[in-house]
């Protein structure tokens, strides 16, 4: 997906904010004017998170590496873990537990330090509590139940920590309604962010549910042209796609593939191009946006 002008605009001011209390100003200048170049030099086919990918090699060369997110990954991990039988039990107790299961892992990808400076707990908290009254596309609900009710395979793209959690009580689900669905999740080849790596998966568990696929990538997304063969083509041999949070949706949209996005609206440019408010959710499949 093309990066927008809302996009670049944004890049280059977290990276200022980023440096902004260092006080050597001649390098910090130099510094923006690489970000600018890595922005100026990369083609129509280079997504959101791949120019962010790019960033931060620019912001390791004049600065070091970036802020290390072990410990708050595992924070949050163990935050979900702690309500997890919680969220199971009111799936299991929903009128519709597919559907509550859905909103459950949408409410999750609050948990963003890439859209997000701060992700603040209250909100979580809220959003999470919230979750019974808040609807999924109704069109889109139902074409994902019928393509689940075809589907031999299924491929599940995680995107950040502690939502994985919330990720695994909904394959859980269907791996109970859908017996014969193959399902395979993929996570970050590489740490980037606060996104879900194998290391995340085996944490709260989700190794020991399903077979769980490094993507070979450092991009906070799943860009076609940057993952491994392997996952490459386990994308493109699945049924179905459920892919997680903006950064998948800004990297895999117009793949081509069979893909439901699922997601929750956390920086202005998702909440003005989805004319939604801020973290409202947003359930819909490959098609269904066309980029202006």
């Amino acid at each position: 997906m093309r990066v927008s002008a809302a996009c670049i605009r944004c890049m280059v001011e977290r990276q200022e904010e980023q440096v902004r209390s260092l006080k050597d100003e001649s390098k910090k200048a130099e510094y923006l004017k690489a970000v600018l170049r890595v922005i100026g030099q990369s083609d129509t086919e280079t997504s959101a998170p791949e120019l962010v990918e790019d960033i931060s090699k620019a912001y390791a060369e004049y600065f070091g590496e970036e802020q290390d997110y072990q410990e708050i990954k595992r924070m949050h991990n163990q935050k979900m873990l702690d309500i997890e039988s919680q969220i199971w039990q009111q799936i299991c107790n929903a009128e519709e537990p597919l559907k509550r299961a859905i909103l459950y892992a949408r409410a999750g990808n609050y948990i963003d330090y890439g859209a997000l400076s701060t992700v603040e707990e209250s909100v979580l908290e809220t959003l999470i509590q919230n979750v019974e009254h808040e609807i999924l596309d109704e069109t889109c609900y139902r074409d994902f139940r019928c393509d689940l009710e075809r589907a031999s395979k299924l491929v599940y793209v995680t995107d950040n920590c502690g939502e994985i959690v919330l990720d695994k009580q909904l394959i859980r689900l269907l791996k109970e309604q859908y017996p014969k669905l193959d399902i395979t999740v993929l996570v970050r080849g590489k740490q980037v962010l606060n996104d879900a790596t194998i290391e995340d998966a085996q944490q709260i568990g989700l190794t020991e549910l399903v077979p769980v696929l490094e993507n070979g990538s450092g991009i906070a997304g799943t860009s076609m042209r940057s993952i491994n063969e392997i996952s490459k083509k386990t994308l493109e041999d699945a049924d179905v796609i459920l892919a997680k949070g903006q950064g998948n949706f800004e990297s895999l949209y117009g793949c081509g593939l069979n893909v439901y996005y699922l997601f929750l609206c956390k920086c202005d440019w998702f909440v003005r191009r989805f004319g939604l408010t801020k973290n409202a959710g947003v359930f819909m499949r490959e098609g269904d946006y066309q980029q202006k």
